[in-house]
């Protein structure tokens, strides 16, 4: 029986991971233009915290749509990095591969402000819950951090910012652009807890 989380490399999966110390993470290269960066900075943090790191590759790049793939976002898009059905594609390709490993419990690192996302919502997770929990293997997926905002999560964790910082929110490239809806995030955030 192994917890696991899905890493990302972001500050909200980050804080997630330092908290709850699952024995598994699975950072997936699902065809999104910052995937070497994500790798990284999730291999990073596994090393420092002693994760078992797992990372998938499988390239959706056709089917996406926004920052993430580098093209405009479609018309249903509620933001620039939208992409149909994510969380649900990293939800299932975690489990896909968890459960082989014994995974029982497959935590997301979601967080309050990720709510004007359908995908990003307890209603979600609950639904992601019920299906993947059915099936064989009956992994449970939970959202620790859905209450709380990435400041509030990140203070409540005390994840210390020698590691908070290896993380990567940029949403169109490698290197942080400065200018899209991550990068501004991790700067606001960076800001909020007096890292400046």
């Amino acid at each position: 029986m192994s917890k696991a989380i899905l890493l990302s490399g972001g500050l909200d999966s980050i804080a997630l991971a330092y908290w709850k110390k699952p024995d598994i993470a699975f950072t997936i290269n699902y065809g999104q233009k910052p995937a070497l960066a994500e790798i990284k900075a999730s291999a990073a943090v596994c090393t420092s915290l002693r994760i078992e790191h797992n990372v998938i590759t499988v390239d959706c790049s056709a089917l996406g749509s926004g920052d993430l793939v580098g093209e405009n976002a479609i018309s249903l898009a509620p933001a620039s990095e939208w992409w149909p059905y994510r969380n649900q594609l990293l939800v299932t390709l975690a489990c896909m591969r968890g459960v082989g490993l014994g995974v029982t419990e497959l935590m997301v690192g979601t967080v309050k402000t990720d709510a004007f996302h359908a995908d990003g919502t307890e209603g979600f997770y609950e639904r992601m819950n019920q299906l993947v929990s059915y099936q064989e293997g009956g992994v449970r997926i939970s959202s620790p951090g859905i209450c709380y905002s990435t400041t509030e999560l990140i203070q409540m964790s005390q994840v210390p910012a020698s590691i908070l910082l290896w993380g990567h929110s940029c949403h169109t490239s490698n290197i942080p652009c400065g200018n899209c809806r991550g990068c501004h995030k991790y700067l606001y955030v960076k800001q909020q807890l007096g890292y400046d």
